[in-house]
């Protein structure tokens, strides 16, 4: 297959598909599909997302999340369960992965149970436990695991783990954290949310994060984070180590009203999608969304598509995030305003 006359880094040519994979980056004479000179980016890859259009990860109906995910501009996702009941996260990613059409799987993101109270979010307290290596074994399809260093079990849970163990809903200080990379964890979870801010004399998990090099999620949808903090981040990390992520919830793509998400009530407004007690439940856009709202903020569009592509492809391993000779041939068409005109997965148009 070939798409003809795609834009890519302000110059026009044609990608040549072959099993899936881009095995060639220019002008040809083969007939394709003509992509009529819209811009070509790397397909989006979200390793943090619990649902949409009232469907949560943790329903195990992924399926159609994935078509929803596709229909929306990612390619590639981690669907994420939260802090219920151990048996539900279990049903939820003891499946076939490779059977399900859309988005891709890479694995899932379990966030939680292995969480700290006091930085719980809008996760439920009745179900958070401490770190298990055994019972965590049991689990399949787990590509990355959300923890709070600080609990009983943690750092050794850490060193263990066979998935990728990312820092978040943690009080933890910054020698726990820094401990805690040493050991094995690779990222934060959600930065600045659910988690001590970075103090001039108690730098928390984000000055570790900083110092040490390590990758950063980021909701980046105009509620989680500040435009400030949102450069300060950028600028201390760059976009090579910071993985936007949109963190939906089911109430994603659905009017204002009253819903449920990980078993508690929310309501969503024009304020986004909060418990009775006001804190945020989690965002209510797909990556798309945050990519935009990040060129909003001022970040080189560039760089905000690498946020949501490359960086999360080579945290996870994944020979995906890039328009280039042998990666996966995952991508998606915009127009100049980068809304969505087509979304290729394995070089074939999803619809």
């Amino acid at each position: 297959m070939t798409y003809k006359n795609a834009l890519i880094g302000g110059k026009i040519t044609d990608i040549t598909v072959e099993c899936g994979k881009i095995t060639s980056l220019s002008r040809t004479n083969e007939k394709g599909f003509d992509l009529k000179g819209n811009s070509v980016f790397a397909g989006l890859i979200d390793v943090h997302a619990h649902g949409c259009m009232g469907i949560e990860v943790n329903s195990g109906r992924i399926s159609e999340l994935s078509h929803f995910e596709a229909q929306n501009g990612t390619t590639s996702w981690l669907p994420t369960t939260s802090t219920v009941d151990i048996s539900v996260i279990k049903s939820a990613v003891d499946r076939d992965i490779k059977s399900i059409t859309g988005a891709q799987i890479i694995g899932f993101h379990i966030e939680g149970p292995y969480i700290s109270a006091s930085r719980k979010g809008a996760q439920d307290e009745k179900y958070i436990r401490k770190p298990d290596i055994g019972e965590y074994r049991e689990f399949k399809n787990v590509k990355m695991v959300t923890i709070a260093p600080e609990v009983d079990g943690a750092l050794e849970f850490i060193e263990n783990c066979d998935a990728l163990c990312s820092i978040g809903h943690t009080d933890c200080d910054y020698e726990t954290a820094v401990n805690a990379i040493e050991k094995g964890a690779k990222c934060l979870t959600h930065t600045f949310n659910a988690m001590p801010a970075m103090m001039h004399r108690a730098p928390g998990p984000i000055g570790a994060a900083v110092e040490k090099g390590i990758y950063a999620q980021l909701i980046c949808d105009g509620l989680h984070v500040a435009k400030g903090a949102v450069w300060s981040l950028y600028k201390a990390l760059g976009p090579d180590r910071i993985c936007l992520i949109s963190d939906s919830i089911a109430p994603t793509g659905l009017p204002y009203g009253e819903y449920t998400s990980g078993g508690l009530e929310v309501t969503l407004s024009e304020n986004g999608c909060r418990l009775k007690d006001g804190t945020l439940a989690g965002s209510t856009v797909f990556l798309l969304d945050c990519v935009k709202k990040a060129i909003e903020f001022g970040i080189p569009a560039e760089d905000a598509f690498i946020m949501a592509s490359r960086t999360p492809a080579r945290l996870l391993g994944v020979n995906k995030g890039e328009i280039s000779v042998g990666y996966d041939a995952d991508f998606i068409v915009l127009d100049s305003k980068y809304n969505l005109l087509q979304t290729i997965i394995g070089g074939t148009i999803y619809k």
